[in-house]
């Protein structure tokens, strides 16, 4: 790791290249020079290894239902509050 300093003013044109990166959207060229930048300032491997996790996490969300034991929970409780919102002229 380079003893370099990256200041924001820096890092701000590397923020939207993280996610292309993540996105495997970059050609060749450009990902050595966002791998380069993400080996020598801290803040933004940081930022890119969260970045990467919540696309991850979302991408893995998205593909899981919901048991169903639980919707039925929430069916049950979206019609009490229905009930209780009628009922009280609400």
């Amino acid at each position: 790791m380079s003893t370099h300093e990256h200041g924001n003013d820096d890092c701000v044109d590397y923020i939207e290249r993280i996610v292309y990166l993540i996105d495997n959207e970059l050609d060749q060229a450009d990902c050595a020079v966002v791998e380069m930048h993400l080996r020598e300032c801290g803040p933004c491997l940081e930022r890119h290894d969260l970045q990467k996790a919540v696309k991850q996490l979302v991408a893995r969300s998205c593909a899981e239902s919901a048991p169903q034991s639980l919707r039925d929970r929430v069916r049950l409780q979206l019609r009490e509050v229905t009930i209780q919102i009628t009922e009280g002229g609400s």
